[in-house]
This record gives C-alpha cells, sequence and structure tokens, in this order.
C-alpha cells in the first residue's frame, strides 16, 4: 500500500518507521539479459544459465546493480511525496549487497525514512531500502539513498 506524505512534517514524523513490505517482483532471466545489455555487463555468472549452473550458486544471479536499480520502481509502490516541485538524486551514502539474488527470486522492500535534513538548493531526505528476496537469510541489498527535495 502506498503511502502519501503531503508536506516535510509528515515525513519528519515518519522518520525511522518503516514502510512496506512492497508487492513482490520477480527477477527472471530475460530481467538480467536485458540489464546486462543495457550496461555492457555480460559476466558469466549472470547471463550463461549453463555455465553458472557449476558456478558457485548453482544458477545465475542478478547485477547488484540491477538490484539497485530498482529501488525506484520499489519506492514509487511505498510512498508518494506530494509536496515541492522536483526530486533529484542527490547520491547514494552507503550500499551493500549481503546475498545474491539467484534467477528466478521474488523480491520484496521495505523503506524507512532515516533523515530529513536542510541543504543548498532544498531538503535532502535520507531512505533506507531493504531488499528482501523470498526465503533468504540475508538481504539482498540495503542502501542508504538521498534525494534533494526542491
Amino acid at each position: 500500500m502506498i503511502r502519501t506524505f503531503t508536506g516535510p512534517d509528515e515525513v519528519r514524523a515518519a522518520l525511522g518507521e518503516p514502510l512496506g513490505p512492497s508487492e513482490p517482483l520477480l527477477v527472471d532471466q530475460a530481467r538480467i539479459d536485458a540489464f546486462a545489455e543495457v550496461t555492457g555487463d555480460h559476466q558469466w555468472i549472470h547471463v550463461d544459465p549453463d555455465r553458472a549452473a557449476a558456478g558457485p550458486f548453482g544458477r545465475t544471479i542478478a547485477h547488484g546493480y540491477l538490484t539497485l536499480s530498482l529501488l525506484p520502481w520499489f519506492g514509487a509502490r511505498l510512498f508518494a511525496l506530494e509536496f515541492g516541485s522536483a526530486r533529484v538524486n542527490y547520491g547514494v551514502d552507503k550500499v551493500r549487497f549481503p546475498a545474491p539474488v539467484p534467477v528466478d527470486s521474488t523480491l520484496r522492500c521495505t523503506a524507512t525514512f532515516t533523515d530529513l535534513r536542510e541543504a543548498a538548493g532544498g531538503t535532502i531526505l535520507t531512505t533506507r531500502y531493504v531488499v528482501q528476496a523470498t526465503d533468504a537469510a540475508k538481504p539482498a541489498c540495503v542502501a542508504d539513498t538521498l534525494v534533494l527535495l526542491t
């Protein structure tokens, strides 16, 4: 369910409160192959099912950066910021990939606003995303993102 925020005070009041989990998202070989094509990262562990079957994970795995790139998709399904004029990607403070995402994994995500601070040109919102594959012991991705709200 999407939670809507209509102003910075509502975001501030929600600091530390987990949002989600999101709806599930399947990461299949077609998505992995498309990401490889767009980025030029054709490492066999991602795109060669036959070779990957004999590799350390027994099948192909998604690129870590593919998992990271899904954060906007998850975020749009967890919350809406309906105030200000623009949102600008300001960067990422920290990203970790504690566990691989095997092909045909179903992912879900939670988001937690961890900081909201004034900065030149607007307000910076820090959001921690935790992406988890079904039945995995560790998260697939933990990322602290920064968005400039103008």
